[in-house]
């Protein structure tokens, strides 16, 4: 494991995926991160490229040649290298090999950035196309947070307030993951989506174009919160495996196909497109 750690808030990352592992507050001697205990997922935070979600079966083609990605890419399951390192900062790194190119036929440099500022970790994803072509890719996050904060509080006292008020219709997921071609009412005029276990009964709630760019975990019961930012992600997951006490809050560039997509990568929705030496930059951050 990597470290950095300020006087309130010390951090750790697994190379293994660049994958935030632990977000431990200081002043009140409290983890914030899900232990990925394996008996419900065993996961924490991981890192979804080049792809986010499940492609329709499996595949995309891409100039006239078919290739394979399981969900969410494969950043999550490849060791990134330390590119450098202080006190209070760490970046990772993965290029491209033989094995990458085999199912994703670009040139890249990919880096996790976290930066801790007083009570605020912050993560960068930069994506640098280093070959001669347009590079076409997805990236976002999947952090999963502790719920309930305290052990005088349950699951159900915890709802997550939004910045904005938001009409959200939900686009549920079909069988394989798919994106469904047409959205069910959801939230409606409100800011609130409190928390329950059957909320995720049916997998991950999906939605697209937001208004909103932070979200603060809080129950009225105790003082303890955490906040929630992310600009320019136009579209978000919320997830929690079947009655484990936690939540993803997952920015994302990029989205899950839908059942009727062409499997065509250059018409998939969300796809971002970067230009040769180019360099694509997102941050999200959580605030204790």
């Amino acid at each position: 494991m990597q470290t950095i750690e300020n006087q309130f808030l010390r951090v750790s990352i697994n190379p293994l995926g660049a994958e935030l592992v632990s977000l431990f507050n200081k002043e009140n001697n409290a983890e914030y991160m899900w232990n990925a205990d394996p008996a419900f997922w065993g996961k924490s935070s991981p890192v979804l490229f080049p792809i986010i979600g499940a492609l329709k079966n499996n595949q995309y083609c891409y100039q006239g040649k078919t290739y394979t990605l399981p969900r969410h890419g494969f950043a999550r399951e490849r060791v990134f290298s330390v590119e450098t390192q202080s006190e209070l900062s760490i970046t990772l790194l993965q290029k491209e090999d033989e094995a990458t190119l085999k199912v994703f036929p670009f040139a890249f440099e990919f880096r996790l950035i976290y930066t801790l500022n007083e009570k605020t970790l912050s993560v960068s994803y930069s994506v640098k196309n280093t070959g001669n072509n347009e590079m076409y890719f997805s990236v976002g996050g999947h952090p999963a947070f502790a719920v309930p904060l305290s052990d005088d509080t349950v699951y159900e006292d915890y709802y997550l307030e939004f910045n904005q008020t938001e009409d959200f219709p939900r686009w549920e997921l079909a069988d394989g993951g798919l994106i469904k071609n047409e959205a069910t009412t959801f939230l409606e005029n409100t800011n609130r989506l409190p928390l329950t276990k059957e909320l995720f009964y049916q997998d991950a709630l999906v939605f697209k174009h937001q208004k909103s760019t932070a979200i603060v975990l809080k129950s009225d019961k105790v003082s303890s919160q955490l906040t929630f930012t992310f600009e320019n992600f136009p579209f978000l997951g919320i997830w929690a495996a079947p009655n484990a006490n936690f939540v993803c809050l997952e920015p994302w560039c990029g989205i899950a196909d839908s059942e009727n997509h062409t499997q065509e990568l250059t018409e998939k929705e969300g796809i971002e497109v970067l230009a040769s030496d180019q360099i694509f930059l997102r941050t999200w951050s959580v605030s204790l």
